[in-house]
């Protein structure tokens, strides 16, 4: 069974509010069977409004690497990205397809 890491790779944010308008995101899918690893990845951005009169707003400051995730996963399907990866992991640990030559 795959573990997965999210991260956040990169944030966008107005200079003069401190409120992140753009967040770029990352998954890593693993899983080891015996002495071979499979990976896969995915990588995306989210687009925000912020609002400094907002009574939720956080200062950029005072953010911290959960809170953006949390941000991240109420606008991305986590199920169908990490469903995705691992159909892709299952595709490499059994594939159906080859390349070379035969000589």
């Amino acid at each position: 069974m795959a573990t997965f890491n999210w991260s956040i790779a990169n944030t966008e944010r107005y200079l003069d509010t401190g409120g992140i308008f753009v967040v770029h995101w990352r998954v890593t899918a693993e899983e080891t069977v015996g002495d071979e690893t499979f990976t896969a990845s995915a990588y995306g951005t989210v687009g925000f409004t912020p609002d400094p009169d907002d009574p939720s707003f956080v200062a950029y400051d005072s953010l911290t690497e959960a809170d953006v995730l949390a941000w991240v996963h109420a606008e991305v399907d986590q199920a169908a990205t990490e469903a995705a990866l691992t159909a892709k992991i299952e595709a490499d640990k059994n594939p159906v397809t080859g390349s070379g030559m035969p000589w």
